[in-house]
């Protein structure tokens, strides 16, 4: 197996718990909306690739780390736009941390560190 350098973003919804007790159709819906129509695109403009999903977060994998940076900053403004006109209660936010290292797995080396 080779072993590459890569960036791994990872994320994580604020509030998940309070906003899945609140309505939980709903917040999934959202999530799933957020999900396909600014996370992934977002990370297939900055080459890299959603390689986990968790209830309320995920892992990416990036070649560069200028390129997960810029894709964690731009989630955050689409985020901040979005939040404007939602009521505080129902505001989505990403918690969004970015390590760089070397990783070995086969998901991670054949398609987002290319």
């Amino acid at each position: 197996m080779e072993r590459r350098l890569a960036a791994i973003l990872a994320a994580d919804m604020v509030g998940y718990s309070r906003l899945m007790e609140a309505d939980e159709t709903g917040t999934l819906s959202i999530l799933k909306s957020l999900r396909s129509e600014l996370l992934e695109p977002n990370m297939r403009e900055h080459h890299g690739r959603i390689v986990k999903t968790t209830g309320d977060g995920f892992l990416s994998g990036f070649a560069s780390a200028a390129e997960a940076v810029q894709c964690a900053v731009e989630i955050q403004q689409s985020m901040s736009e979005r939040n404007a006109s939602v009521a505080h209660d129902n505001q989505i936010e990403f918690r969004i941390g970015i390590n760089i290292g070397e990783t070995g797995s086969r998901a991670m080396t054949s398609t987002a560190m290319g």
